[in-house]
């Protein structure tokens, strides 16, 4: 295959997933209006459920505009030679292989948070301004851009130093220096995400004593499960969106509550929340997620190590001079289909532990505060009711509100 023929397959990757993703997108559009089912029609009510396909609607018809806008610009770097430019600007100031590398993604990182943070403002501070959703501050949306760029440099440069640095150093065997190295920075995320990097973000205190801490511990005993650190975030700084998640393993553990979550639902809501994120831990389920990422890591970088010294990954995007970053970009436009594939295998896998993390929650608690919850916290976020089967089996890493009630309730 020649480098211009490996151009066009690129350019067809990108159109047919553009096509795919607008097609169901807008198959899903067609249901926004449809009448809810018996069991969610307490759900909302009549003033609510306007607001919520109003909702729907607006973020359909900006997903369309912004993903026009995205598609057009990926198109017009790759047509008019934008990476062959940004690698001879990198070359300029260095001829070290990994400075340059650096110095490339750099580059892009930042032309790339340019071009989209007018998306995001708008997205931030009118789409959820209007519907009653945002309470980010300027302030902390240009703090959050400045955390995240830093992070992404720092973190992302030095993962990407060390790559190529192995790279250089081993060749065909750098994949497996650096399915280490990610592996180890996976787990360390795993364990130490909630006490190292979200307080950079965001405040987190220690529940409280009282009633609600003494459901959860007296839960969490019922069931053999230790859980001494129970936090609550100030999720309520960004967004009335509410959510609760596990982190961590052994003496990390810890469940993290958002303020939102807590004054949204009652004592026995927040319990029977709480009791299906304790079965995705009874079930393994945060230790096979973890054991399949680490080895889709491991299969991707085998794969990348195959072709990543072909010249033709570089020459395919017109970059004349062929280096590992510029390869880089290539294959993960190559893979992008491959992605999609295991993608669509672990949100199945996913939607299958949440009815086995609903069915723990029913068995050791109770089925009922987590129906209620899961009405509340669907209505509060003005959620799609009536999703098209299509959609759901292509994006949702959940089973929908109707299909985990059903499953509840048998």
């Amino acid at each position: 295959m020649n480098p211009q023929t490996l151009f066009y397959v690129i350019i067809g990757i990108i159109v047919i997933n553009f096509i795919k993703d607008k097609v169901l997108n807008a198959l899903n559009a067609k249901h926004f209006n449809d009448n809810l089912p018996d069991e969610l029609a307490d759900v909302y009510d009549k003033e609510d459920y306007k607001k919520s396909q109003a909702y729907k609607a607006t973020n359909y018809r900006f997903g369309i505009w912004s993903s026009l806008f995205s598609l057009s610009l990926t198109l017009a770097f790759l047509f008019f030679d934008g990476f062959e430019y940004v690698d001879s600007l990198a070359r300029s100031y260095s001829n070290q292989p990994i400075l340059i590398a650096l110095i490339f993604f750099g580059i892009i990182m930042i032309a790339s948070d340019i071009i989209t943070t007018p998306f995001a403002y708008y997205k931030t501070f009118v789409i959820e301004e209007t519907f009653g959703f945002n309470k980010t501050t300027k302030k902390t949306f240009i703090l959050d851009k400045i955390k995240g760029l830093l992070m992404m440099a720092i973190i992302g440069g030095g993962i990407i130093a060390l790559i190529i640095w192995f790279y250089q150093l081993t060749e065909d065997q750098f994949w497996l220096y650096t399915w280490g190295l990610v592996t180890l920075f996976t787990v360390f995320m795993n364990m130490f995400y909630s006490k190292l990097i979200v307080p950079l973000f965001n405040k987190q205190t220690p529940l409280e004593e009282g009633d609600l801490r003494n459901k959860i511990s007296e839960y969490a005993t019922s069931v053999g499960f230790s859980l001494n650190k129970i936090f609550i975030i100030d999720g309520s700084k960004r967004s009335t969106k509410a959510n609760a998640y596990f982190s961590g393993f052994g003496r990390e553990k810890r469940v993290t509550l958002y303020d939102t979550l807590v004054n949204d639902l009652d004592d026995e809501e927040i319990v029977a929340v709480l009791a299906h994120e304790v079965g995705h831990y009874k079930r393994r389920h945060i230790i096979f997620n973890l054991v399949a990422s680490i080895l889709l890591t491991g299969l991707t970088l085998f794969i990348l190590s195959i072709f990543i010294s072909n010249p033709l990954l570089s020459n395919a995007i017109c970059v004349e001079i062929p280096s590992f970053h510029v390869g880089l970009i290539t294959f993960g436009l190559l893979y992008s289909p491959i992605s999609e594939v295991t993608g669509l295998i672990m949100n199945y896998v996913s939607r299958v532990f949440e009815y086995q993390a609903d069915n723990y929650a029913k068995t050791t608690y109770k089925a009922q505060p987590l129906i209620s919850s899961l009405k509340k916290l669907s209505k509060n976020s003005l959620s799609n009711l009536t999703p098209h089967k299509a959609y759901v089996f292509m994006h949702y890493s959940h089973p929908t509100l109707l299909d985990r009630i059903r499953n509840l309730k048998k």
